[in-house]
């Protein structure tokens, strides 16, 4: 994730931090500014549902109806406007389903008109997913041309038969030519990898992480597989390596990431120095994300509230409702007492943990408001903190969910 060929031609690109008052009544938050704010766009069609995805996908059985589809995007995001005016968008991120089945023109033209829209910072990183089965060689020079910066490729396995136990559509072969022309397009990509396959051994799992270090990734996801409700997977569950030997394969592939020079930055995320996902970053800090497309989740902070958002998920409702100026399902406002979880939940993925001041910053809540939960925490060896930083520690790590869930 690192800056478009495009200058930004539009309002400006002058970070926004609005002063505010601190509220004084009890139970009340008051932001001193916002957070950065990205936009994450979802596209919704795949060639074929994975057994193991439980995101807003869909089988593209016809013709994916792009030109429609963006005309809603648009909307929905010129509706979006008012809660987000004179914001610096910092990071865009196309995701789905498999983003890459759009052509290069839909995306320029949604990028187009973005911009006129938006304050599309100048430096901002605009990343695509895609998915092997989807490259071609002159579709990627297209997008790059368009002003994607940063891939993120759907790679999952370099083996065969893995791949085939987890229902992809493409094969080894399509793996390595995706990486060759992502590398030949793009300074900046990552590959995402599963581990704990079916029947997949250590052994396997660790020529994977090698193939992606040989192929000259800068960023390298690692995702443990998990059966999720709602899959097929859930219905029909595969044999899968147990706790023990799935831990294996987990320190395994962190040090061999580790020795080749991958910085372990977030749970599963690792990066070559300077590549860390910016947009992701943003997540994790607890920054702002408006959503648009076909059941998109958006978080976005007001002077005196955090707002939670959702559009409808059916691509064809989805379009119906955007064009008619009413795309958002469901919103509502967090609840002041459920700030410090949703905060941790994202902050503490970091190895690095974060500043103390963040904390406030993004929630503008006290650190004394967790200060009990975090000394808990400290003494059963899941975080370390001092005056300026809280860190997970290696055990924290380990157990992340028993340690988000005493700030629940």
């Amino acid at each position: 994730m690192v800056a478009g060929p495009r200058d930004f031609v539009g309002r400006g690109d002058r970070a926004v931090t609005t002063p505010i008052r601190i509220a004084s009544r009890a139970g009340a938050i008051a932001f001193a500014s916002l957070p950065p704010l990205s936009l994450y766009v979802h596209i919704p069609w795949c060639i074929r549902k994975c057994p193991y995805c439980d995101f807003n996908s869909h089988e593209a059985r016809e013709a994916v109806p792009e030109t429609r589809y963006v005309d809603a995007l648009l909307a929905d995001l010129e509706q979006a406007l008012p809660g987000i005016w004179g914001r610096p968008i910092r990071t865009v991120f196309f995701g789905g389903g498999t983003p890459s089945l759009f052509s290069p023109e839909s995306i320029d033209r949604f990028l187009c008109g973005a911009r006129a829209l938006l304050p599309l910072a100048s430096d901002a990183e605009i990343t695509l997913e895609a998915n092997p089965g989807t490259f071609e060689q002159g579709k990627f020079a297209a997008f790059r041309a368009a002003g994607i910066d940063r891939l993120s490729v759907g790679i999952q396995s370099f083996d065969r038969a893995m791949l085939a136990a987890i229902g992809r559509v493409h094969d080894a072969a399509d793996a390595h030519r995706a990486v060759e022309i992502a590398r030949t397009h793009f300074e900046n990509f990552n590959l995402d990898l599963m581990y704990a396959l079916p029947g997949q051994s250590p052994d396997r799992a660790l020529s994977d992480i090698r193939a992606a270090i040989a192929s000259g990734a800068p960023h390298i996801s690692a995702y443990h597989l998990t059966i999720e409700p709602n899959t097929l997977f859930h219905r029909h569950p595969p044999v899968v390596p147990d706790d023990d030997v799935a831990a294996t394969m987990q320190e395994a592939i962190e040090a061999t990431l580790a020795q080749a020079g991958f910085e372990h930055y977030e749970t599963s995320a690792f990066a070559r120095p300077g590549r860390r996902a910016r947009h992701n970053l943003n997540y994790w800090g607890f920054g702002d994300y408006l959503g648009i497309g076909a059941g998109a989740h958006g978080k976005l902070s007001f002077r005196d509230r955090v707002r939670r958002e959702m559009r409808f998920k059916h691509p064809r409702e989805y379009m119906d409702r955007a064009l008619a100026g009413d795309a958002i399902q469901t919103a509502h406002d967090v609840p002041v007492a459920e700030l410090p979880f949703e905060f941790m939940m994202n902050a503490l993925r970091l190895n690095d943990g974060f500043p103390t001041a963040l904390f406030t910053e993004r929630t503008s809540l006290p650190l004394q408001t967790v200060i009990g939960r975090l000394d808990d925490a400290e003494k059963r060896g899941l975080l370390t903190r001092d005056t300026t930083h809280v860190r997970p520690t290696p055990m924290g790590r380990r157990f992340l969910n028993e340690l988000l869930q005493m700030f629940m």
